[in-house]
This record gives C-alpha cells, sequence and structure tokens, in this order.
C-alpha cells in the first residue's frame, strides 16, 4: 500500500512517516503543491494524507486539479476546526478530514478504514498493464500512463471483453457516443497506435479485418 503524505510541517511528518512505516505502509512525502504534483502525475497512491494550507498553495487547489481527476482516496488535514473547510474537502469528494492537533491512534483508524473501503477496487492486469475500472486509471508497473479519455474508453473496451475481438464498427459507434464526431477506420487506427506507443508493451493484438483483441495470455 503506498501512501503520499503532503506535509510542509516537518516535527508532523517525521511522527506520521514512522507511524506509517511501522504499520507497513509504503510513504512518499512532499512539503509543497509543487512536490506533491510531481509525484501525483508519475505514481499511483492507495491513499492521500493532505494538509489544507502549504507553503505554495492550497490542499484543495491540489485536490480539485489533480488528486479528484485520478480518483485516488483522500484525507485532509486541517489546522483549525473550521467548518467551513471540513465541508468544503468533503463536498469535494475527500474521503475524511482531521483537524490538528490529531491522535495518531485516531488518524491511523480512520486510514484503515479507508484503504479497507477502497481496495476492494475492479482492477484487470495483463503483463505489466493494470487498468483499475472503477478509478479509470491504467498503470505499468505501478506507474501511471496518461491517456486521454477517448484513448481511456477504448482501451476500457478491449479490457472489459478480455479474449474476445472488439470490431472496429464497435469502436467506431463508442467514439461517436462519446464524441458525436463522424469518425472512420483510419481514426480507429491512429487511436490505436497512440494506445500502444503510451502503453509501450505489446497487448493490443490486431485481428486483420475485424478489430482488436487483449488476452490474458499469450
Amino acid at each position: 500500500m503506498q501512501i503520499l503524505l503532503v506535509e510542509d510541517d516537518l516535527d508532523i511528518r517525521k511522527a506520521l512517516v514512522y507511524m506509517l512505516e511501522k504499520e507497513k505502509y509504503k510513504v512518499f512525502t512532499a512539503s509543497t503543491k509543487k512536490q506533491a504534483t510531481s509525484f501525483l502525475e508519475s505514481m499511483a497512491f492507495d491513499l492521500v494524507i493532505l494538509d489544507v494550507y502549504l507553503p505554495d498553495g492550497n490542499g484543495f487547489d491540489l485536490y480539485e486539479q489533480i488528486i479528484h481527476k485520478k480518483r485516488m482516496p483522500t484525507l485532509f488535514l486541517t489546522a483549525k476546526d473550521e467548518e467551513d473547510a471540513i465541508v468544503k474537502g468533503l463536498d469535494l469528494g475527500a474521503e475524511d478530514y482531521m483537524t490538528k492537533p490529531f491522535s495518531s491512534r485516531e488518524l491511523l483508524a480512520r486510514i484503515k478504514r479507508i484503504i479497507a473501503r477502497t481496495k476492494k477496487n475492479n482492477k484487470i492486469q495483463v503483463k505489466d498493464i493494470t487498468f483499475d475500472l472503477d478509478k479509470m486509471v491504467v498503470y505499468k508497473n505501478n506507474i501511471v500512463i496518461n491517456l486521454t479519455s477517448l484513448e481511456l474508453q477504448i482501451l476500457y473496451l478491449l479490457f472489459t471483453n478480455l479474449n474476445k475481438v472488439v470490431t472496429r464498427n464497435h469502436i467506431i459507434d463508442k467514439i461517436w457516443d462519446l464524441t458525436g464526431n463522424d469518425v472512420n477506420d483510419n481514426t480507429v487506427t491512429v487511436y490505436v497506435k497512440r494506445i500502444r506507443e503510451k502503453l509501450d508493451t505489446n497487448i493490443i493484438l490486431t485481428i486483420k479485418g475485424i478489430g482488436y483483441r487483449v488476452d490474458t495470455h499469450e
């Protein structure tokens, strides 16, 4: 289990890292919005513990701009028992919040509850590619692969039809449903080519004249 801890207070950061590592969590730390953004753009986390007030921005903006879109469970930390801040965090979609100062035991209990609720995600793995169908996020060796919305939907079709051919006409219909654009075989070819390049793994098979297939084994 990987946790990203975003907290600018060094003492709090050290204490939480010590506590979490004792529980066998793998912890990555950031003290600024910029550092956290770098982690979030390249990695996936089972939980983000996010301080609301950061030296170069605030946690709410970071959550809205990146974390929420990647559907990573988040627990906000706030320095004051401010009702408006708490409500805002929960309204944005956060799993939970805690106000400082807080009990380490209580925080750990909440972390475990969040992870227990969210770890049942529906994931499909083929070779080194994992598709989290609930979060609609694709990973290669636990690193997030940045796909466009349309690329995700096409790959979703393939992963939810493992060992079956997805016809080019089916993909064309899906693109039409999502975009309203009139597309043709060449468009499908271009999208599949882009997906293959981003995955950098040969898991999408071309079935000549028909469509594409992802197999669970070669």
